[in-house]
């Protein structure tokens, strides 16, 4: 994993300094060690989970990519307190499934709440500290977390018009894909938003299943419009339906 070096500081901001000066727990102290751990270079979070598959040597595997807010927990606004953390009902169960079958699991996510300085990397590491722990007492976990932080409307340094890795655009999963040696034509991701599907389209993704939990409702009209000849869109209520996608990512032994 590249090393942030000298770009560190750039990338704390001043929210993560704070919270964790004033807080001497060791909740606190862990998740300010995770951001130098996670944060990459080009301040991208990019976290491999304890526990988590790594590339196969057998050769690409397809995978099941997520956003979060809206699919595997609720949609709070700017989810950044871990006591806000609720999992949408289904979703240990269907990670579970793709856990018991060796199929990736991977967290995309926008974060512009960061970007926008509403608060920092320390809450969003203590954040996903809180949904691996309620996802491990159901049996699940996750095999990595990529997270953005770029917005048109951010503060330096993440005020970006476009950046690739914020959905629509396809850069985390491109990223994931990389490191972890997936079958990205046969991965297929759940969302919310029409951009979390757009972003998968993007990537070459199989497929992309659209949910009403989160701003569905909204998005939906939207989200059907992604359907393209190498891109399959289906709709759903909730992340439960993914069920019946996890048999196709199996890998052959």
């Amino acid at each position: 994993m590249p090393s942030l070096g000298n770009r560190e500081n750039e990338w704390l901001t001043h929210w993560d300094v704070l919270s964790v000066a004033g807080d001497s727990s060791s909740i606190a102290r862990e998740g300010f060690a995770s951001v130098s751990s996670y944060l990459e270079e080009d301040g991208i979070w990019c976290q491999p989970v304890a526990g988590g598959v790594g590339a196969d040597l057998r050769g690409l595997r397809p995978a099941l990519f997520l956003d979060r807010d809206g699919v595997i927990v609720e949609d709070v606004g700017y989810l950044h307190r871990p006591g806000d953390v609720r999992l949408v009902p289904g979703a240990a169960e269907v990670i579970a499934a793709a856990n018991r079958l060796g199929v990736p699991v991977i967290t995309v996510t926008n974060q512009s709440g960061i970007g926008r300085g509403l608060y920092g990397w320390a809450e969003f590491a203590e954040t996903e500290a809180r949904i691996t722990a309620d996802l491990a007492a159901r049996g699940a976990h996750l095999d990595m977390v990529v997270a953005c932080p770029f917005h048109a409307d951010g503060a330096p340094p993440y005020r970006h018009p476009a950046h690739p890795c914020r959905k629509p655009q396809p850069g985390m999963i491109l990223r994931a894909g990389a490191r972890l040696g997936l079958d990205l034509a046969r991965s297929w991701i759940v969302g919310d938003r029409a951009a979390d599907l757009a972003a998968g389209r993007a990537a070459g993704l199989a497929g992309g299943l659209h949910v009403l939990t989160g701003h569905g409702q909204a998005d939906r009209q939207e989200a059907q419009s992604m359907a393209a000849e190498r891109f399959q869109v289906r709709l759903a209520d909730s992340i439960v339906s993914a069920m019946d996608i996890i048999p196709q990512l199996e890998s052959p032994v």
